[in-house]
């Protein structure tokens, strides 16, 4: 299989609903596709242009400061000590690691990619670029000999689910019993909103308490996109055994997949200024604080979302008519159906949009309240 061959992008069978949204009388309210829609912090736009004059090609390794940076940040941050600078490495942004990791592993037919029942979808198309089998589930117990790699995500996107410490270790264990590598997708993992999360970090995958010290098979993904409002600068990076880095770091090479300079320097302000992670998460918290009751009270359950970028909802009905609903609200979401086949009745609602259009669509949903049925 190859690039040509995958379905079409399935967030153009949205555009029908958008446009119906953008009727609205007051506007669109996107709450879509969760893309930052808050400034990029001085901090870091300072160190981008410091960094301007980048001349030299970029090593696909990193610079030796970013590298300590993210080492450094997986100790403060995530409570994972220990960690050096062969034990991590940038990638440009965490799709790409998501859709080639399989192919950077040598993976192809024959081999089994397991990723979770709520999905973001780049889990199944890195496994069928490849050839690979897909398998969704959440159980690690069921996780079928021939797996290859595994794929966990914590908080999830789309349902905001949080694996502790004893979710980890299982799929820890269970990996190594299948000689499969376990990657777990950590973008989100400063924005924990429900108890214990409100007060306690959510775990990595690294954390010495899932692996007792020893990373073998393991490895960490996480993004900058979320907590820095870096997506436009496709800031991300990995970490685990150093082995898989090694064998990850050569492929990168040879496919010349490799940071920009500026961008790396705008990484290690960044991962070394919490202040701008708390003030922004302060922003996310405000604006659930107003969406998620006036999603419950327009008749929606909300479903986990403990912790993340989004309210993973259901009215009880199909989500393409939860979405139509919605756009006549002047509100866009995102349908269950792009998340696999097993919640066709939810809708991803992202916290993402500014204060005011947030007020609007909380607004909205009140004046909705009474659910046709």
């Amino acid at each position: 299989m190859g690039v040509a061959d995958l379905a079409d992008y399935p967030w153009d069978a949205v555009a029908p609903y958008a446009a119906r949204a953008r009727s609205h009388p007051d506007g669109i309210v996107d709450l879509s596709i969760g893309s930052p829609v808050d400034p990029t912090p001085e901090v870091v736009a300072d160190a981008l242009r410091a960094a301007t004059d980048a001349h030299a090609y970029p090593q696909t390794v990193g610079t030796p400061s970013l590298r300590s940076a993210i080492a450094a940040w997986f100790d403060r941050r995530r409570g994972v000590p220990g960690l050096t600078s062969d034990d991590v490495l940038p990638t440009v942004g965490s799709k790409e690691l998501v859709a080639l990791l399989p192919l950077l592993l040598g993976l192809g037919p024959g081999d089994i990619v397991v990723h979770p029942r709520a999905a973001y979808p780049t889990y199944e198309v890195g496994a069928r670029l490849v050839g690979a089998t897909p398998v969704a589930s959440d159980d690690p117990a069921e996780w079928p000999v021939g797996t290859s790699l595994a794929w966990v995500n914590s908080p999830g996107n789309p349902d905001g689910r949080v694996l502790d410490v004893g979710a980890l270790r299982a799929a820890v264990d269970r990996a190594r019993e299948l000689g499969a590598v376990l990657a777990s997708d950590e973008c989100y993992a400063e924005l924990g909103w429900d108890a214990p999360w409100d007060r306690d970090p959510v775990p990595s995958v690294l954390d010495p308490r899932v692996t007792d010290g020893d990373l073998r098979g393991i490895l960490s993904v996480y993004s900058l996109s979320k907590q820095s409002n870096l997506a436009g600068y496709r800031a991300a990076f990995l970490a685990g055994d150093r082995a898989v880095v090694a064998r990850l770091l050569t492929a990168r090479k040879h496919l010349g997949l490799m940071l920009p300079l500026p961008v790396q320097a705008a990484m290690v302000a960044a991962l070394e200024d919490d202040a701008h992670v708390a003030a922004q998460k302060e922003l996310y918290r405000r604006r659930r604080e107003a969406l998620r009751p006036a999603v419950e009270a327009a008749g929606f359950r909300i479903d986990a979302s403990e912790a993340g970028l989004y309210l993973w909802a259901t009215e009880g009905r199909d989500a393409w008519e939860s979405l139509g609903r919605l756009a006549d609200l002047g509100i866009l979401a995102g349908p269950g159906h792009f998340y696999g086949v097993h919640f066709p009745q939810h809708v991803r609602l992202s916290i993402t949009a500014t204060d005011d259009r947030i007020a609007a669509a909380a607004e909205r949903l009140r004046a909705a309240s009474v659910v046709p049925r």
